[in-house]
């Protein structure tokens, strides 16, 4: 073991069976907001609000994203070959709110096709993948995207915490490294 400089006192660690507790758990992480677009079988838009949103990988560039099994908009997305990812800005919470429903997203903003995909205007920055591949996990499936094609803008995100959305307050770049893990 290492050496201890004191005691990390915190709140008593409770079983994770819970899953409103552990839900509440998970809710102190910080996230950026994404919506993810792809087209049905029949070539009707689908999109829906998603915070689990990662890197992966540099060479190739991978990204991932993981929707609940139990979503009606599901099989759309576990089946579709392409799929665009849109990183939210912070002036953006109606366009996070308009996807949460199943329906309606794209009446309620702007949004013009490009090479297929739907893609939402204003926003951060713009994935546009390939599915590379469709994993299991649990009550939620991961999504492996191959990104293809990028593009971003200047702009602060929009950020979601303990069910909550927030602004990011940049501090300056006081000399810390990026953390390793950082793609």
């Amino acid at each position: 073991g290492g050496a201890r400089r004191g005691r990390a006192r915190g709140p008593p660690f409770s079983p994770v069976e819970d899953a409103t507790a552990f839900r509440r758990t998970l809710g102190a992480f910080a996230t950026g907001v994404t919506v993810v677009t792809a087209r049905r079988p029949d070539g009707a838009p689908v999109g829906i609000t998603a915070n689990s949103f990662a890197s992966v990988s540099l060479s190739p560039p991978l990204v991932l994203w993981c929707p609940a099994k139990a979503s009606r908009r599901y099989a759309a997305f576990a089946g579709a070959g392409r799929f665009a990812v849109h990183v939210l800005a912070e002036g953006q919470q109606a366009a996070c709110d308009a996807f949460v429903r199943a329906e309606g997203g794209f009446d309620a903003v702007p949004w013009e096709d490009e090479g297929g995909l739907p893609v939402l205007g204003g926003c951060l920055a713009v994935l546009l993948c390939e599915r590379h591949a469709v994993l299991e996990a649990g009550d939620h499936a991961v999504i492996l995207g191959r990104v293809a094609e990028a593009r971003r803008r200047d702009g602060a995100p929009l950020v979601f915490q303990g069910g909550r959305y927030g602004a990011f307050l940049p501090r300056p770049r006081d000399g810390h490294p990026e953390p390793e893990g950082k793609a």
